[in-house]
């Protein structure tokens, strides 16, 4: 199975000399966010981002900060009467992009019966729209992320929990869901992610024999560099696409 982050890992972190946006950001920076809301929610970005990826600092110090400013951030976002609706046509006039060779994955993938589990810190209703608008909303792929809460009327009152953030994407999240118990006969992973934090989501899976670590180094690549060569088996630094990934799976599946 592949399990896989979503924001800067599947999706791109730079198109045309400009960052990309997150799923948060797609939100954040979208019509329907007033522009006093926009303001906060940048506040708190230039905040809370230099922290998170501060190679100084160590995760128990980083994670309460990540609680605050997700928790902080969902707040804000509950009181912008944001409407079901809208979902789609927020992800459509954004900016996103998925990967070079995102097709070629989710279909490969899809061929050959491999589930696609996809760990995100993100917003999940966001998340699965960009996967549904690119067609590649197949039924192997599996989502666990921050959902939004709709009223009767469709409007965002809150997010649902649990919380998921940079640093806690780990058996503490999924303890109950039965997605990892179903695939106890999967004892391969290929792991994909973008920052530490997501080293550790395979770490719910009941019996792993073989796991292979693949790390997009996308910002600070050289005060980074260390601790992700360290950390990940491959580390792909600044590359756009998923053209190492599907190398291999095309060499795992057509053998």
């Amino acid at each position: 199975q592949v399990i896989s982050d979503f924001d800067m890992t599947l999706s791109r972190f730079g198109c045309n000399g400009r960052r990309c946006p997150t799923s948060h950001n797609i939100l954040d920076n979208s019509r329907v966010i007033s522009e006093d809301g926009k303001k906060k929610l940048k506040d708190l970005l230039h905040y809370y981002y230099p922290i998170e990826i501060d190679p100084d600092r160590s995760l128990e110090e980083k994670r309460p900060l990540m609680v605050e400013w997700w928790t902080r951030a969902h707040e804000l976002l509950s009181q912008q009467k944001i409407q079901k609706g809208d979902i789609a046509q927020i992800v459509k006039e954004s900016d996103v992009m998925l990967r070079d060779g995102f097709k070629e994955l989710f279909d490969q993938l899809h061929k050959y019966n491999v589930p696609l589990f996809i760990f995100s810190a993100g917003v999940g209703d966001i998340l699965e729209e960009i996967i549904r608008q690119a067609n590649v909303f197949y039924s192997n792929v599996n989502v666990v992320s921050n959902y939004m809460d709709f009223d009767d009327n469709g409007v965002l009152t809150r997010f649902k929990g649990p919380l998921i953030h940079t640093y806690n994407k780990n058996n503490s999240v999924l303890q109950g869901t039965e997605y990892f118990q179903q695939l106890s006969t999967r004892t391969s992973i290929i792991l994909l992610g973008d920052s530490m934090g997501d080293l550790t989501m395979a770490d719910g899976v009941p019996s792993v024999e073989n796991i292979l670590k693949i790390g997009f180094l996308n910002d600070k690549v050289e005060e980074r560099r260390g601790k992700y060569l360290d950390a990940y088996d491959i580390v792909l630094e600044s590359d756009e696409t998923l053209d190492v990934v599907n190398g291999i799976l095309r060499y795992i599946l057509i053998e």
